[in-house]
């Protein structure tokens, strides 16, 4: 007999980012397999230069590659026929959502793996969580790269296993910045973009996430398979059950409460009724919604007639193991006939916790006086006037064709007066119909005539039932309007309020044309938002004639707090409005309080701005324009003494001192005239087409005859790189700057020294430039101390040198970033790993020497 078929089985390793050891735990596995017995061979693995991966790719079978031609360039792929050929026990497959070279076969490799695995080979591969289509938009979100090559989420989530490689992103920065992950000419370029530390962090989290959603999903699928109902208590979870009602904010914060003594989950549900008719407002569900959001729980949906029962179901496909729920609003007359959604919750629960939570509603039956009639009153008026002529009109029409018909013909008639006298004026004019109808149907219709004597049975039936059957109808059409109006009045509510919100947002003065819509549309002569100072009331804003100056003027008054009222003059509003009416103060206020602090915060930065440059320009011209003046005058001092005799050699060096200290005078000029150019605006860069090599070499010529620190700058500028688009003679400026800031500041030991936090094989200063999407990158890389924490932003802000304050008047790294600004390029700062500071200059790409 043969050997039943057996499917290969899949093995992932999973991780957040490129070089995170996912290749290197797949080959660490690949040998503990062989070392057991098993045939294992390297289909393809990819080591991307990686020493280490290298090293342990030795003692493996590895099946030849597959040499392809695409486009005058050679590329290798996966030999899958050879893989099949050799049809080993298991085989390693590298990078998931690799895209095959054209000519190979699959598009993708996702496709060619399946393929081994319906030929009864177990593959290991890797994956990061970058190409899961399901979050590719997030990663782009993230990062700032769209990935191109993705694998669909059911390909992970068929795999057998799926193992996390995981790795902090400061281990994983460094060990990309000790060269194992990419080479030297990539490190850069990686740490400065898709390796940033905030990137790092999302996408770990990201991918915790997603295969901590995998294993709850995996649990779910086993339970499915296994037909198991009964909850397991793998995780907590605590469902709470909510109306809309006003206890639900009560039975949130109580199951709130429950979930994090318990360290569970919480899920807040909200049962609609699956026949429309009984439901909340749209603002009491957005509530609901935003109160679970602020306690960290989930918010659902469940529409379901039976609300135990929907309740229960939903608790029971989560995995539930709390529930919590109110007690019954329902009078005890009422439970008599029908215990209530929380007993019968308790009966049917199982295994699953029921908290029963008290409120202050418990036993409140009776609904809000707004409810009792969604009707306006000419429109129930005239339906009284109906319930008492409608009736009475068809017992004529009944008597003149009382030959023709028969009772129950009759009794039709009535039944088409009650429900018209429903849809006019509601359920009282209907129930008075409903009897009236009665009486003239058995005096006039049902023998024995003009008596309430009934003498048949079955005349009895057919008048009682038809007015039960009115009755039924009445409820039916009664609360059919009593719901059309609470939509039409939420729909008018939303709409009321989404306006304001978007006059809050996108006016210019968001208060006063807030109050005027208010006045607008309420029909208002006046609005007023009144503040009470001192004991006293003043109008913050106002619009109409004759605002209030105080509450008591007012025919509405609104308390926003209890200094801050909302008044409202030209007619009394209805209660129905306050709720709209409270939420508008409300913005009102946020919007006022929001602009007060705009101005103070402006004013109070323009005046330390002013304080802080006018300080920092006396010390700068007391101190660093005086130093270099006292040199120079020193030095002419001594060459000018009569009664001193100087050799050459001390004349040269007195004359170099002089240069020095000139220039250095000159640059500290040439920085305030540059600072008080950008200042006024009067920098008109001319962009054109430069390229850093060319800028770098002419920058560092400068440097050499003014900068007093003897130690190599090592420039590794690609000269293939592409050209930007900038002003050549500012962008040499800023590279000056930027250089000459690190050789004064990035170096602490001035002797030339290496610092013990460097690396000893690199040199103190490093140019070093890469391209990204369109734009291109300079870094300015040293491996001093670095700048404080905290003080990244302040080395670009004028007069700043941050804890040297031995030279240089501190404008420099200012004007570098002005100079930026006014070319459309960026300046930043970012950590050396191992110690250090990099200076980062980008510039976009010039688009017309690529075309």
């Amino acid at each position: 007999m043969s050997e039943e078929f057996r499917r290969g089985e899949l093995r992932i390793y999973f991780g957040a980012a490129p070089g995170v050891g996912k290749t290197y735990a797949m080959l660490g596995e690949a040998h503990r397999r062989l070392e057991r017995g098993t045939d294992v061979v390297v289909g393809f693995v990819e080591s991307h230069e990686r020493a280490r991966t290298d090293q342990l790719l030795e003692g493996l079978e590895v099946v030849p590659r597959r040499r392809l031609t695409h486009r005058g360039r050679d590329f290798e792929e996966m030999d899958l026929g050879a893989v099949l050929a050799r049809a080993p026990e298991v085989v390693l497959v590298d990078e998931l959502a690799h895209t095959n070279v054209p000519g190979a076969g699959n598009p993708k490799r996702w496709q060619d793996i399946q393929v081994l695995l319906d030929a009864g080979i177990d593959v290991l591969s890797t994956l990061n969580v970058q190409h899961l289509e399901s979050v590719n938009d997030v990663v782009e979100r993230i990062t700032g790269v769209r990935q191109q090559e993705t694998v669909p989420d059911e390909v992970v989530r068929g795999a057998q296993q799926l193992e996390l490689i995981d790795i902090t992103p400061e281990a994983l920065r460094r060990r990309l910045a000790h060269g194992n992950v990419y080479p030297a000419r990539r490190i850069d370029a990686a740490l400065g973009n898709y390796f940033r530390p905030g990137n790092l962090t999302a996408l770990r989290e990201l991918a915790l996430l997603w295969v901590a959603d995998q294993v709850d999903v995996a649990l779910q699928r086993y339970r499915a398979e296994q037909q198991i109902t009964d909850t397991w208590e793998a995780r907590e979870r605590v469902v709470v059950a909510v109306t809309g009602g006003p206890e639900s904010e009560t039975l949130i914060r109580r199951a709130s409460r429950v979930a994090v003594r318990a360290g569970a989950e919480l899920l807040v549900l909200h049962i609609l009724r699956g026949d429309g008719l009984a439901g909340v407002s749209p603002r009491a569900v957005a509530e609901i919604r935003r109160l679970a959001k602020n306690l960290g729980a989930t918010s659902h949906t469940v529409v379901g007639d039976d609300v135990p029962d929907a309740m229960l179901d939903f608790a029971r496909g989560v995995n539930a193991t709390q529930l919590v729920v109110g007690t019954s609003r329902r009078s005890r007359l009422a439970r008599l006939f029908n215990e209530g959604i929380g007993a019968t919750v308790v009966q049917r629960s199982g295994p699953i916790d029921v908290h029963m939570v008290t409120h202050a509603q418990a036993r409140r039956a009776s609904r809000p006086r707004s409810e009792r009639s969604p009707l306006a009153l000419p429109r129930r008026v005239t339906g009284w006037v109906a319930a008492a002529v409608l009736p009475l009109l068809a017992t004529v029409i009944g008597l003149l064709l009382k030959a023709h018909v028969s009772l129950s013909t009759e009794a039709v008639g009535y039944f088409l007066v009650i429900v018209t006298v429903t849809l006019i004026g509601g359920l009282g004019p209907a129930l008075f119909a409903a009897v009236f109808c009665g009486f003239l149907l058995n005096f006039f219709f049902t023998p024995p005539l003009h008596t309430l004597t009934i003498a048949q049975s079955e005349n009895l039936v057919t008048l009682v039932v038809m007015v039960i059957v009115a009755v039924l109808v009445a409820l039916v059409v009664d609360r059919a309007a009593r719901r059309t109006v609470q939509a039409a009045e939420a729909r008018t509510e939303a709409s009321l309020l989404t306006s304001y919100a978007r006059t809050v947002l996108t006016s210019p003065r968001p208060v006063d044309r807030l109050l005027e819509k208010v006045r607008e549309n309420f029909g208002l002569s006046s609005v007023a938002l009144l503040e009470r100072r001192d004991g006293e009331w003043h109008q913050v804003a106002c619009v109409g004639p004759s605002p209030c100056t105080g509450p008591d003027d007012a025919d509405t008054d609104v308390a926003v707090t209890p200094d801050v009222h909302l008044a409202l003059r030209g007619r009394v509003l209805p209660a129905e409005t306050r709720g709209v009416l409270e939420t508008v103060a409300g913005q009102a206020l946020l919007a006022l309080r929001q602009q007060r602090m705009t101005a103070e915060s402006a004013e109070a930065k323009r005046a330390a701005a002013t304080n802080e440059l006018r300080t920092a320009l006396l010390s700068a011209v007391g101190h660093d324009l005086r130093t270099p003046l006292t040199s120079i005058k020193a030095a002419v001092g001594s060459l000018r003494a009569p009664d001193l005799t100087l050799s050459a050699q001390d004349s040269a060096e007195l004359l170099a001192d002089i240069e020095e200290s000139a220039d250095r005078l000159s640059a500290i000029i040439d920085n305030l005239l540059d600072s008080s150019r950008l200042a006024t605006g009067a920098v008109r860069p001319r962009l054109r087409a430069v390229t850093y090599d060319e800028v770098v070499a002419r920058a560092l010529a400068a440097l050499d005859g003014r900068s007093s620190v003897a130690v190599d700058v090592a420039m590794e500028v690609d000269e293939r790189l592409p050209a930007v688009f900038a002003d050549g003679g500012l962008l040499e400026r800023v590279v000056a700057n930027v250089v000459d800031n690190a050789l004064r500041h990035g170096w602490p030991d001035r002797t030339g020294v290496a610092s013990a936090t460097a690396p000893p094989a690199e040199p103190p200063i490093a140019i070093r430039a890469s391209a990204h999407d369109d734009r291109v990158e300079l870094r300015v890389v040293d491996h001093g101390r670095g700048l404080p924490k905290g003080t990244a932003e302040k080395l670009f802000a004028p007069f700043q040198r941050l804890g040297d304050s031995t030279s240089g008047i501190g404008l420099g790294m200012s004007v570098a970033k002005g100079f930026m600004d006014a070319m459309g390029g960026t300046i930043g700062t970012e950590d050396t790993p191992g110690g250090g500071l990099t200076v980062v200059l980008s510039l976009p790409v010039d688009r017309s020497v690529q075309a």
